[in-house]
C-alpha cells in the first residue's frame, strides 16, 4: 500500500503544480483568470489527496504485501484472490438500475430519479445480501 499512496501523493503535487500554473497562464489573458478550470484542478489535488492519505494510514495497518518488495516474485502473489460468484446476476441489475438512475438524471424527470435510486438500493441490497438469504444461505 505505500507504493499506491506514494502514486496518490504525487499526484497531489502534480495536480497543485498545474494549478499554479493552469492559473498564472489564464491570468495573464484578457479575460483573467479561468476558475472553473483552476477550482477543477485544485479539487483534484484535494481527492487525489485524500486517497494517497487513506492508503498511507491503511499501510501502518497491514503487513507487508509481496509488491511492496523491491526483489519479489510473480509466485510470491500467487493464491487466491477472494470469492467471486459466478452465476451471480446481481451486477448486471445495478448496472441497469444505475442506468435508470443516469437516464434520469439527464433527462431531469423526478420520478424516473426516484425510481432509478429504489432500483440501486434493492440490487445493491441483492448484492450485498446474496449468500445470506434463500437457497443460497450457508
Amino acid at each position: 500500500m505505500k507504493l499506491e499512496a506514494r502514486i496518490f501523493e504525487l499526484l497531489t503535487v502534480f495536480f497543485i503544480l498545474v494549478a499554479i500554473v493552469y492559473g498564472f497562464f489564464t491570468g495573464q489573458s484578457r479575460t483573467g483568470v479561468e476558475w472553473a478550470g483552476t477550482t477543477a484542478i485544485v479539487l483534484s489535488a484535494g481527492l487525489s489527496l485524500i486517497v494517497g492519505t487513506y492508503f498511507r494510514f491503511v499501510a501502518r495497518r497491514i503487513d507487508l504485501r509481496p509488491e511492496d518488495f523491491e526483489d519479489a516474485e510473480i509466485v510470491d502473489g500467487a493464491g487466491d484472490l477472494g470469492f467471486f460468484s459466478p452465476g451471480s446476476f446481481w451486477p448486471i441489475l445495478l448496472a441497469g438500475a444505475g442506468s435508470v438512475t443516469a437516464l434520469g438524471l439527464a433527462f431531469f424527470q423526478f420520478w424516473l430519479i426516484g425510481l432509478g435510486v429504489l432500483l440501486v438500493l434493492i440490487a445493491a441490497g441483492g448484492l450485498v445480501f446474496e449468500y445470506y438469504l434463500g437457497a443460497e444461505k450457508h
